[in-house]
């Protein structure tokens, strides 16, 4: 297999400038917990069959930098991975914006075969040179060079080499892997480019992630960048790794799980003046929730706490719903919620060939309030317009199978949602992710403050900030679904019926809308009316959602 090379920091040749973000290397607050005892889960290494072992290294040297272009114009810097681990060797280098503190990880593969011939790595046979920022008028330590490693036949290069010398690395500084070890990958965040944004005709570089994600994917991101040149994607060359072996003892059992959420769950914040807050299931069903069948309208039937007593299976056909209680005062009981009874949902999944796992944190709400708009200066309430029984939110925490590293989170807003980086996060009595939830709609946000939804100074308003109303999802919670656990987790009745929880509320959208227009001068009525129809259903409130189950998320990636 060879020994694999190291390389030492590059000098910097920059003028006096301000410390950039990506100058400190991102902790978390508080020192990783003692994992309980378990397979695999946090062992350093996991084997992903035909004879590759992979362990996560999170430690760099800094070969090249620049110092403009890319988010922010603050340009990037590109790492090797170091110090290797001994019979590691690298698989791809490492690199990110400058505008963030240094915070990320590679991917290093150690050959199990002892089989020379058709091993599970093997050195390059060459290199492609795929660019150089040698005749570049731009602020940077040195000269940066790209180089795409020619694997030999049979094998896939997973990562580029970066140098900041003109000579081709050595052919033993890499490996390529053996192709049925390697998956399809795509280009996913900008990393950079010479410009602000990225140029499709330029030179661009972007994170690499597998092509197919989700809980049965057996697809693994090794870490690496793509380099894109003029259009032409090197990133068709690269590949990602894959689980062959399709082996979950990497990932975490339940004492471990626990001890995960523990450690990361996140703290809500609802917004101060929120009226509609979460509840537990139970509470929602015990308190006076009707289950409703077409036809059969005015005979709605009590609903058990489990939900035992509720369609399991099937589709969302529109043969059964949710609505609240008939009576008036319960109603309005109700549709408040009650956060003291509150409890989360959980659920465990693998990702990115069970390297990872996700534990998605499930939130429920009995009403979702009437949504807001912002319209140039003035603020208006939409009438019923967002309002809908029965609201589900979530947010989803990232953490590394090789050591219980929380890494990113997902916060879920409305239909879509974002993807956080750990070192971008707000924390609170340790690793504690704060979360914010906006007013009304729930959506989940990770700093406090006005995200408006539209186009210029038009838009829905989804306010966040602290308040006295602050759930700690950590402290009632219930482990809902973890597939590959099998039989260890028995998955309550509620979760498996698929239709909606809310009943299809008719109103005049044009008669709110109108209403609405009222308070608008003439030249705001038409953007106004063209925001509102533009919205998607889950906003406009014209019918309560599916349970989490019935989610793109629930099998698959978040979006």
């Amino acid at each position: 297999m060879g020994n694999c090379l190291t390389v030492s920091s590059a000098s910097d040749v920059s003028k006096k400038r301000n410390a950039l973000p990506i100058e400190t290397s991102f902790k978390l607050p508080a020192p990783m917990p003692t994992w309980p005892p378990g397979e695999g889960f946090a062992g350093g290494t996991i084997d992903l069959g035909g004879g590759l072992e992979v362990c996560q290294i999170s430690s760099f040297t800094k070969v090249w930098a620049t110092h403009e272009g890319g988010p922010d114009n603050l340009g990037a810097t590109f790492f090797e991975p170091s110090p290797m681990p001994e019979e590691f060797c690298m698989l791809g280098c490492y690199s990110q914006p400058n505008k963030k503190p240094l915070f990320g990880w590679v991917l290093a593969g150690k050959d199990n075969t002892n089989n020379p011939l058709g091993g599970a790595l093997k050195k390059p046979i060459d290199y492609t040179l795929v660019w150089s920022s040698e005749s570049l008028k731009i602020k940077q330590d040195g000269n940066g060079y790209v180089w795409l490693p020619t694997p030999p036949d049979g094998y896939k290069a997973v990562g580029h080499v970066i140098t900041n010398l003109p000579e081709k690395p050595s052919l033993d500084k890499i490996r390529c892997v053996r192709s049925d070890l390697t998956d399809l990958c795509e280009a996913d965040t900008w990393i950079w480019g010479l410009d602000k944004v990225a140029n499709a005709n330029g030179f661009n570089v972007y994170d690499l992630q597998p092509s197919d994600r989700g809980a049965q994917a057996l697809a693994v991101s090794v870490g690496t960048f793509v380099a894109q040149n003029g259009g032409a994607a090197s990133s068709l060359s690269l590949a990602c790794l894959k689980n062959i072996s399709s082996n979950l003892y990497a990932m975490p059992n339940l004492a471990q799980v626990d001890a995960l959420v523990q450690a990361y769950s996140p703290w809500v914040y609802l917004h101060p003046d929120e009226q509609y807050l979460p509840s537990s299931v139970s509470w929602f069903f015990q308190n006076g929730a009707l289950l409703y069948q077409q036809g059969e309208e005015s005979k709605p039937v009590n609903i058990d706490p489990t939900g035992s007593n509720l369609p399991q299976g099937g589709s969302n056909d529109g043969a059964y719903w949710l609505d609240l209680p008939v009576d008036a005062k319960a109603k309005e009981t109700v549709k408040k919620g009650d956060l003291q009874d509150s409890m989360t949902y959980m659920h465990i999944k693998p990702m990115l060939g069970a390297t990872f796992t996700d534990i998605a944190i499930w939130i429920f709400y009995p009403f979702n309030g009437p949504a807001r708009a912002k319209v140039e200066l003035i603020n208006i309430s939409l009438g019923k317009i967002g309002e809908h029984v029965g609201d589900w939110e979530h947010v989803t925490l990232r953490v590394s199978n090789f050591n219980g590293k929380l890494m990113n989170v997902f916060f879920s807003e409305h239909s879509s949602g974002t993807w956080v980086n750990a070192s971008e996060l707000e924390f609170q009595n340790g690793n504690k992710v704060v979360s914010y939830a906006s007013l009304h709609g729930h959506a989940f946000y990770p700093k406090p403050g006005l995200v408006l939804q539209g186009s210029g100074a038009i838009g829905i308003r989804n306010d966040t900030a602290k308040s006295k109303m602050v759930m700690d999802t950590g402290t009632r919670y219930m482990v809902v679904a973890a597939e590959y656990l099998g039989s260890a987790v028995v998955e309550p009745p509620w979760l498996n019926y698929y239709r909606k929880w809310g009943p299809k509320i008719s109103y005049d959208l044009a008669a709110e809308i109108k209403e609405v227009e009222k308070l608008l001068p003439g030249k705001l009525k038409s953007a106004f009316e063209k925001l509102v129809k533009s919205l998607p259903n889950e906003i406009l409130g014209e019918e309560g959602p599916t349970g989490p189950k019935m989610k793109k998320n629930w099998d698959g990636d978040e979006v």
